[in-house]
């Protein structure tokens, strides 16, 4: 009798175990925005996104952001490409290479529009140099989505994808009284880039639930830091960094 009540204490905290693992993994994206939410919140008290807001923003910061952006976003379409080879399933790899297309498509007509209206053509975006954070996150993105794991590569840029979303959502609950910025936010608080952002954070609890302790902190690890590149950005667009002579 008392082997199988032993029996039976073993198969029940096995279970709680087994149970306990699963209710970690599931919300492994939860875990993700906790860790990194302080960046958040200082992201949305960064005088750009403030300025963006109230319609205070200098247009240069603004002209120098969409340029940056418009840089970044190309090598961001590469990463995503990269990333989409490494999927273990054919619809993730379609999913991200659509991404990848979209992401190209969106920074043509945005970027073009507004910053034609600037006065600067396609071209000048080209010849213009990266600046030193952009330089940096983007390598980071190239060097994380080709030398590591899936999971890794995936941590790295959903930053990219839900900060903008969450962003864009906190924004168009004030909205900007410049019509240029008041666009910008729209795309980024819409529901199509919701339903893309919601995919990838799907991606991401599946591939957690796939993986190891090591792995999910590994990946939780790069996702804050891709997460501090995202609020580097705005203040390099704040600075219009530059680099030194």
């Amino acid at each position: 009798m008392r082997y199988w009540r032993n029996v039976y204490v073993v198969a029940a905290l096995l279970a709680a175990s087994v149970l306990a693992a699963a209710g970690e993994q599931q919300s492994f994206t939860k875990q993700l925005w906790q860790e990194a939410e302080p960046v958040y919140e200082a992201t949305l008290r960064h005088p750009y996104l403030v300025g963006l807001s109230n319609g205070t923003l200098p247009k240069s910061k603004f002209r120098f952001y969409l340029v940056q952006d418009a840089q970044y976003l190309r090598v961001f379409g590469q990463a995503l490409s990269m990333l989409a080879a490494k999927a273990p399933s054919e619809e993730w790899s379609l999913t991200l290479n659509q991404h990848a297309i979209e992401t190209l498509q969106a920074e043509r007509q945005l970027h073009a529009e507004i910053l034609a209206a600037y006065g600067t053509s396609a071209m000048a975006i080209q010849q213009e140099p990266m600046a030193p954070v952009n330089v940096a996150y983007t390598n980071h993105l190239l060097a994380t989505v080709s030398q590591r794991p899936f999971i890794e590569g995936l941590a790295a840029v959903l930053p990219c994808y839900w900060v903008y979303l969450e962003v864009g959502k906190h924004l168009v609950a004030k909205g900007s009284p410049d019509k240029d910025y008041q666009r910008w936010i729209d795309q980024y608080a819409g529901e199509s880039f919701e339903q893309s952002v919601q995919a990838v954070l799907r991606m991401m609890e599946e591939s957690a639930a796939r993986e190891s302790e090591d792995a999910r902190r590994r990946a939780l690890r790069i996702y804050e830091r891709s997460t501090r590149y995202e609020y580097l950005f705005w203040d390099m667009a704040w600075r219009e960094e530059g680099w030194m002579p």
